[in-house]
């Protein structure tokens, strides 16, 4: 077994054993149902669950906490938090009543509003490399648009970005990408034309040796480098020490912008995101997930002289018409409200702490390959021997186990992402009883081998 987290595991479980066979008739017919008008029944990919080899996916009913119920009523502890942004826990009171309030008062105006200053006022108080920020709509429309004003700031066109990062499936992004691609096992994307990602430099992440190289042949022709500073779209990746340094080095040598895309991080693994935990500050920074309290968002900002050439203040041209949503801008004024309070992520990184104290302890327990990456408040249990710090090595991991793994995970009440490739969330509203059933489901699949 080997260990890669931030962190001394502590911290003492109770156990409670269990499960069997779901019923999931009702999942299964809205499935049948959903694929007469959905592509492939999901409306994005991983939900299809076919990573894991399930027939067909789970349809979420509601939630509250850090428990999910399924169409057919079934009751899971959930360590996905809706990809991340869910990090209070279900309902919370904060959250629900700011939304409450806003929906009385209008849904969308189209216009700006009161709220996406004061969110905006927040980011930028946040997140060190954050003067002024844009909001939009989503993480991929938030990374498109760094991107873009990254060329524009420049004038330089080509991109690095590193193999198994996945910056959202906007075209130039789609090139060696993680996640969904990697899930499914498709290369890249039909539809995204050659020259696209001509302008796209791909290099393996952690290889601050090859980074170097190619800034030595290329480095006046690019515009920027985009890294997850914590890969989540690969499985959880720490950063090897000296790696964003040297990516921060090397763009301010050459002219070149560095992009932090934080949509996971940010917030997450610190206030500041990862830019604060790892004292690397970038020149652009891209959000979403937790910012918008489980809505739908996103945003781009960094230093002042870069974003004050976007439109109406510069020419680089970027819009939406429901950017700033005022649901959205509500719930994640809540949600950041909540996160600001003293002793927050302590006690976040704690509950991950021990979570993650109880899937090592039963994957040792049965000798099995297995290596766990954590980072704050997100982690991957890898079924492969360690250590995982690139593309390659995650790679290796035994997707076939993992499916095992993860179908008796979820016949015990457990929910974990979809695929050997993604990131557990943990919620601040897990509780010990519910790291108790999670431990004793991993203890009693790993005997089982």
């Amino acid at each position: 077994m080997y260990l890669q987290s931030q962190g001394k595991l502590n911290g003492s479980r109770d156990e409670r054993d269990g499960g069997g066979e779901l019923n999931t008739e009702t999942s299964k017919r809205l499935f049948a149902e959903a694929q007469r008008c959905i592509p492939g029944g999901v409306n994005s990919p991983v939900r299809a669950m076919k990573g894991v080899g399930m027939p067909h996916p789970l349809f979420i009913a509601r939630a509250r906490g850090a428990h999910l119920w399924d169409a057919d009523g079934n009751e899971f502890v959930d360590l996905v938090s809706s990809w991340g942004p869910m990090i209070l826990g279900w309902g919370h009171p904060e959250v629900v009543g700011a939304l409450h309030a806003q929906i009385d008062l209008g849904t969308s105006f189209g216009a700006p509003t009161a709220l996406e200053v004061e969110l905006a006022q927040r980011i930028c108080e946040a997140l060190p490399s954050v003067e002024l920020v844009r909001m939009v709509n989503s993480g991929t429309e938030a990374t498109m648009s760094a991107l873009r004003v990254a060329r524009g700031f420049t004038g330089r066109d080509k991109v690095v970005k590193f193999i198994g990062c996945y910056h959202g499936h906007a075209d130039p992004f789609l090139a060696a990408a993680g996640s969904g691609v990697l899930t499914l096992a498709l290369p890249d994307s039909p539809g995204v034309p050659r020259a696209t990602t001509a302008d796209t430099i791909l290099v393996e992440y952690n290889d601050a040796a090859a980074l170097g190289a190619v800034f030595a042949a290329r480095g006046d022709e690019i515009a920027c480098v985009i890294v997850e500073p914590v890969a989540g779209n690969m499985g959880v990746v720490p950063p090897q020490p000296g790696f964003l340094e040297t990516a921060r080095r090397l763009c301010t040598d050459s002219g070149a912008l560095l992009i932090f895309d934080e949509v996971i991080t940010g917030f997450r693994v610190a206030w500041g995101g990862a830019q604060e935990r790892y004292g690397v500050v970038p020149d652009l920074t891209t959000l979403g997930k937790i910012i918008g309290g489980g809505l739908p968002v996103g945003a781009f900002g960094g230093r002042a002289d870069v974003m004050e050439t976007v439109a109406p203040l510069g020419s680089t041209y970027q819009a939406g018409t429901l950017s700033g949503n005022p649901l959205a801008m509500a719930a994640g004024i809540a949600t950041l409200k909540v996160l600001a309070e003293v002793g927050v992520y302590e006690e976040l990184e704690a509950r991950a702490v021990q979570l993650c104290q109880g899937l090592v302890e039963a994957a040792l327990s049965a000798g099995v390959p297995a290596t766990l990456n954590r980072v704050g408040a997100m982690m991957t249990l890898f079924f492969c021997d360690g250590p995982v710090t690139d593309f390659a090595d995650a790679r290796r991991a035994d997707t076939a186990l993992y499916a095992r793994y993860w179908r008796h995970m979820l016949e015990h009440g457990v929910y974990l992402a979809p695929s050997q490739f993604e990131s557990a969330m943990v919620s601040l509203a897990l509780t010990d009883a519910d790291v108790a059933v999670a431990t004793a489901a991993a203890r009693s699949f790993f005997k089982g081998l």
